[in-house]
């Protein structure tokens, strides 16, 4: 019996220990499983208009340069649903593959086996210029994740900046529910800080490199034309614009507002309030905060901490005109079905977000109406239109995904350290804006830090390593009373437990 719990202590001992190990180095991608065809009747008007926004942003250039931002314009295909990608030319001679754009991670992979959910991915053998660099690597994200090995090549961007550069890619060997039934890419393209690359911030990221290379600014903006609806039209496919460099002044309407990066790991802003309607949740703001704030165009919808979550559910039943609305609806295992021409939008109030401003005694608010984020889907009845919430619960932090990104034009000015906020030029639906953004706004009635006293990746590195070296400790110390002799004596010094088996074959 001593030998059976020892070995039950110690098997237990090892997995927790394998657990803490592992726990904390989960990067949040989010791509909704795409059971739903969703469909957007997003009308794009392009304008070519070469101007300065006068606030140090890289704007259109000579389009015989290395940056020609109208050559940028719509070069992202897909939808809020399955994610935004880019077509890209890998290897020598170029491979052309879909890769995501996930500003919520920082490496660059691509497929390089067959997967039944592609259908095709980048043989590394047909490239000449190929290098393997003998390292492993895995990345584990919210839904999903893969393995392969890291590597390097020549990669460039039909409709991208001008040029070939040299960058890390990873090669995905094997993978579990990252390729998705029905996705048209091949690839993720990781946009965030060389602090989330794996193995380690030494694997330089794409866009580091892409700067370095060919000399652009660092800064790249993002508009996503899902506008809350997932695309379905084969007619008019929903896609939308990475411009890297800069920012193009076609793309959105008004003034740029900005908000600091509080931390360069993902893209973490300082959230500072959440309405509801005209209804402050009145938290504290290092609620929505817990434990960070990100920007990031991998995750689907507007994802909030538990907290959060539950006060704007709160405040939504109670400002909603409709009444016992079925939970499922909220956690999202159910939708909510009208008859087929009805819409529920009138019935729910607009979202809002308190950013803090560059000038950190202020804010602006960003605001998203219904059609955002009660979001419809097809194929369910014939003679029902039915929708989903577009929000969910965190237990990583607050995330700005989709649901909310695809109101704005989103400038990531990375040189200057901010995020700039704009409202999207393709953000309307029936000549009607579906998001707002307004300011300043005097920050003076919340604290002056409200990320402050939350743990960091880098810090939660070190503490699993402590535990990770007091579990080895223990899992040695059991090992050796597995591998000791597990004997029991009784009073007169005779062996009686099993192992007196032993003594009796020798005789």
């Amino acid at each position: 019996m001593a030998c059976t719990a020892s070995l039950s202590l110690w098997a237990f001992a090892f997995s927790l220990c394998f657990g803490l190990s592992k726990c904390y180095f989960a990067i949040p991608l989010k791509i909704y499983p795409g059971k739903y065809n969703l469909s957007s009747a997003v009308n794009l008007t392009r304008q070519v208009a070469l101007t300065s926004d006068g606030n140090g942003l890289s704007l259109a250039s000579d389009p015989t340069g290395t940056v020609n931002f109208l050559d940028m314009v719509n070069n992202l295909q897909g939808d809020s649903g399955r994610g935004y990608y880019i077509e890209m030319s890998i290897g020598t001679p170029g491979q052309k593959l879909n890769i995501l754009v996930d500003t919520g991670s920082s490496n660059f992979a691509v497929a390089a086996a067959p997967h039944p959910f592609i259908t095709h991915y980048f043989n590394t053998e047909l490239s000449s210029t190929y290098q393997s660099d003998g390292r492993t690597v895995a990345v584990r994200y919210t839904q999903g994740n893969w393995e392969g090995e890291l590597g390097i090549d020549r990669v460039s961007i039909p409709k991208g900046p001008n040029g070939t550069i040299i960058i890390n890619i990873a090669a995905i060997l094997s993978s579990d529910s990252f390729f998705l039934p029905g996705v048209n890419w091949q690839g993720i393209l990781g946009l965030a800080y060389p602090m989330l690359a794996r193995p380690d911030k030494s694997v330089e990221p794409f866009f580091n490199s892409l700067v370095q290379q060919l000399g652009i600014p660092d800064i790249f903006s993002l508009q996503m034309c899902g506008a809350g609806l997932s695309a379905s039209s084969t007619v008019d496919p929903v896609g939308g614009s990475l411009i890297m460099g800069g920012a193009e002044p076609t793309l959105y309407r008004g003034s740029v507002w900005y908000t600091p990066i509080v931390e360069e790991w993902y893209y973490q802003v300082e959230v500072l309030k959440l309405e509801v309607g005209d209804q402050n949740l009145d938290l504290d703001c290092r609620e929505y905060n817990m434990d960070k704030a990100i920007v990031d165009s991998g995750t689907t919808l507007l994802r909030l901490p538990v907290n959060v979550f539950n006060a704007v559910v709160e405040a939504i039943t109670r400002s909603s005109l409709i009444q016992d609305f079925s939970s499922g609806f909220w956690d999202g295992t159910k939708v909510a079905c009208w008859m087929k021409g009805e819409t529920p939008w009138r019935f729910f109030p607009k979202l809002s977000i308190y950013l803090r401003a560059t000038n950190t005694s202020q804010s602006f608010r960003i605001t998203i109406l219904p059609q955002m984020y009660i979001q419809p889907i097809t194929d369910v009845d014939g003679t029902l239109d039915c929708f989903r919430f577009g929000v969910s619960s965190s237990a990583n932090g607050l995330v700005i995904g989709a649901t909310v990104m695809e109101g704005f034009y989103v400038v990531f000015d990375r040189a200057q350290r901010r995020l700039g906020f704009a409202l999207s030029s393709c953000a309307v639906s029936g000549g009607v804006a579906l998001s707002e953004i307004a300011g300043p706004f005097s920050a003076a009635d919340v604290a002056a830090n409200c990320s402050g006293g939350m743990l960091k990746e880098p810090l939660l590195w070190v503490i699993s390593y402590a535990l990770m070296a007091v579990c080895a400790l223990v899992l040695i110390i059991l090992l050796l009373l597995l591998v000791l002799p597990c004997r029991r004596r009784d009073r007169s010094g005779e062996i009686t437990d099993e192992s007196s088996l032993v003594r009796h074959r020798i005789k």
